[in-house]
């Protein structure tokens, strides 16, 4: 695929910004908002629901925005087949944290959740506004709940979960799989910017990975965009339908002992991941458009100057010539954007045989991987 949609591809960032095709009444893509009980708007069959977990706690943050610009690039390129199904698409991002907001099991609003990355702690408990916390003081009423979702999620094959940063850490700990431990001076403290993980042996030998790795050579690293304050430390046992991806990397460039992407119910027919979590982000790919974003947030103000300088060196920062823009786009694209075009295909291409329409595709046939020769794209 095209890495973002046609359009944006042949008008630029600014261009999506400003005349966004997707701003149709019908065959095109919405945002709603639940910060508490009775912002939920009323479930419509003409219209594909898509969970955002929201786990910023009122931070500001690229994140948020990033992902919802994900799923309409993608709602941009199939405005055919939506329109004649007369379907919308729409993004319902829940206020988890700060507003205990969280969207219902999976059924007939919600079959794809979106967790986007977060500010403090991964256990909510100790978010007491201390160092570690990030000044984030927290009612952690909200973590019980979310995890019985996660659960109603892992026993539904329809649904799929596809989370970063924060809400990676979270799975872990729904999981069971790993610890969050403060990076220290001896890891160099936080960890921002362009870096590097490294795909485990069950990385190299998935389905989905396995092209990914055959590109990335035998090192199999790849570039990531980072910006975490804690690694996951892995302990046994690891539960038999869970498996651990890919590792950060040490400076020397070996593995190291943080895991950076896991699975769990690997039970898709097609190969590809359903519930997926990774400890970067995926989303903030296309620099040019989100450094258009931080400008604007900067000018409306309200935002920590040391915040938007942190985030501009991230999305400025040299690239070197083997982990190049072309590889973190690829990065993007098998750790998130292609599995996550693939479930929204399926719901698109399922709801409109729902009404009766033959959406003219499927999913399975879609590129999912950027490429930057059309020409050459596969899935």
């Amino acid at each position: 695929m095209p890495f973002d949609c046609s359009y944006l591809a042949r008008h630029g960032a600014n261009a999506c910004l400003t005349a966004c095709p997707t701003k149709a009444d019908v065959g095109g893509f919405q945002f709603a908002r639940v910060e508490q009980a009775g912002d939920l708007p009323p479930a419509d069959s003409r219209v594909i629901d898509v969970a955002m977990l929201d786990m910023h706690h009122g931070w500001p943050n690229l994140g948020h925005e990033a992902l919802v610009h994900v799923v309409q690039n993608a709602v941009c390129d199939l405005r055919e087949p939506l329109l004649r199904a007369g379907l919308n698409v729409r993004v319902t991002s829940y206020d988890v944290r700060r507003g205990q907001a969280l969207p219902e099991a999976p059924g007939d609003r919600h079959t794809i959740y979106l967790g986007t990355g977060g500010p403090g702690h991964l256990d909510p408990a100790v978010n007491d506004g201390g160092a570690g916390s990030q000044g984030i003081v927290e009612d952690p009423a909200w973590e019980a709940r979310l995890f019985r979702l996660f659960d109603a999620i892992r026993e539904d094959r329809r649904a799929s979960l596809f989370a970063v940063c924060h809400t990676f850490g979270v799975m872990c700990r729904w999981l069971g799989v790993a610890d969050a431990v403060l990076r220290g001076p001896e890891k160099g403290g936080k960890s921002v910017g362009v870096r590097h993980n490294v795909l485990s042996a069950e990385g190299k030998d998935h389905p989905w990975f396995k092209p990914f790795a055959h590109t990335l050579g035998l090192a199999a690293r790849f570039p990531v965009l980072d910006n975490r304050l804690y690694d996951l430390i892995a302990h046994s046992p690891v539960p038999s339908d869970v498996k651990l991806l890919a590792v950060d990397c040490q400076g020397d460039g070996s593995p190291g002992d943080a895991v950076t992407m896991v699975e769990v119910a690997g039970d898709s027919s097609e190969g590809i991941p359903r519930m997926l979590g990774v400890n970067h982000h995926p989303e903030i790919v296309n620099r040019q458009r989100q450094l258009v974003l931080l400008e604007k947030k900067r000018l409306r103000g309200g935002v920590d100057e040391q915040w938007v300088a942190e985030r501009m060196a991230a999305l400025t920062e040299p690239v070197d010539a083997d982990a190049n823009d072309h590889l973190l786009h690829l990065t993007s694209s098998y750790t998130l954007m292609g599995p996550l075009r693939f479930a929204l295909y399926r719901a698109i291409r399922l709801r409109s045989q729902a009404h009766g329409v033959d959406p003219g595709f499927h999913e399975r046939d879609l590129p999912l991987v950027y490429d930057r020769d059309p020409a050459t794209m596969t899935r």
